[in-house]
């Protein structure tokens, strides 16, 4: 009886994973060319950039003063914009849209060099809309750095598909927001004191959605590198494939762009005292689209996770500080 029951648990298991695996067969990549799937790509595209498009301009850009399209310099050397973690940002960005485009292409049944091409399209076009808004903002200008760094981003994913047809290194983000203490800082001209928590989240927003997308004090950018991909392994080795080395790049003590000056609508607040530092990183990482399932649900949303850093051990190295060890760090 007992056995009977074990093999009607087994049987059932494996019937509902076969029956998983049918309902949502439909997020597996086309063998060949898919032109519902193509249209439902290109409709929904247009759409989403569009309105993207319109929100973007909404949120960041209609209470700036518009005039005429022009250029702004921010070109890497001393007093570094944001302490070039905006830069990394960027470099980031462009790779996520041209990949998850290059996904999209292979979904609908593009063969893989022109998907890899549509892609890397995509991710220039994105990232374009959003300097050309620049350009014509008075507060801000088309940045020629960030023009650069959009195409190292949509570099690092071409070229990788274009050699190895995969992507032996991910770039990757993460983000924890510092406890920022409740110090106050004085205006300079007599205005009312903030904490340096007010002015952190004046400048980088309140909520964690808007503060893991602009805190650059929490922000650390990864290139997440899968050594398994790199070696001949036979398929008995039991090196973990979904392993990978990550090294890590961030920064601390930003509280402006050039340097620690914050204006409000009432005054200004300097921060000079607080050191601005580059921080650099390694850790280990998951490759969750190398973990084996059969499941397509399952790989559809380890491939949408898979541009978040996991946690794990990590060690810090400062541009001012002695190193850390972190036993947990995100």
């Amino acid at each position: 009886m007992r056995i009977t029951l074990m093999l009607f648990f087994c049987l059932t298991i494996i019937n509902g994973f076969s029956q998983e695996k049918k309902a949502w067969q439909w997020l597996e990549p086309a063998d060949t060319f898919n032109a519902k799937r193509a249209r439902l790509l290109g409709i929904g595209g247009a759409a989403a950039y569009g309105v993207t498009s319109v929100g973007l301009y909404s949120i960041w850009y209609r209470e700036y003063e518009l005039g005429p399209f022009h250029f702004f310099n921010d070109k890497f050397g001393n007093n570094d914009e944001w302490e070039k973690v905006d830069k990394a940002g960027h470099v980031v960005t462009a790779y996520v849209e041209s990949y998850l485009a290059f996904q999209g292409m292979r979904w609908a049944g593009v063969k893989h060099k022109p998907a890899v091409w549509i892609g890397a399209g995509v991710g220039t076009i994105l990232q374009g809309t959003v300097e050309v808004m620049d350009g014509f903002s008075a507060g801000w200008g088309f940045s020629k750095m960030d023009f650069l760094a959009n195409t190292i981003g949509t570099t690092v994913f071409t070229a990788q598909e274009l050699l190895w047809k995969e992507q032996r290194m991910m770039l990757k983000v993460s983000n924890t927001r510092p406890n920022y203490p409740s110090t106050l800082i004085p205006g300079r001209n007599g205005g009312p004191p903030l904490t340096v928590r007010q002015i952190a989240h004046g400048l980088y927003g309140d909520n964690y959605l808007e503060a893991f997308i602009k805190d650059y004090n929490g922000m650390t950018v990864w290139a997440s590198i899968n050594p398994s991909s790199f070696l001949k392994l036979p398929e008995t080795s039991r090196f973990p494939r979904w392993l990978n080395v990550a090294v890590g790049f961030g920064a601390d003590g930003v509280y402006g762009a050039y340097g620690n000056v914050y204006t409000d609508a009432n005054d200004s607040y300097g921060l000079t005292s607080i050191p601005r530092e580059k921080e650099y990183y390694l850790s280990f990482d998951v490759d969750l689209r190398r973990i084996r399932t059969r499941s397509p649900l399952l790989r559809t949303v380890f491939q949408g996770l898979s541009f978040i850093k996991i946690p794990a051990p990590t060690l810090e190295m400062s541009s001012i500080g002695k190193p850390k060890f972190h036993f947990f760090y995100w």
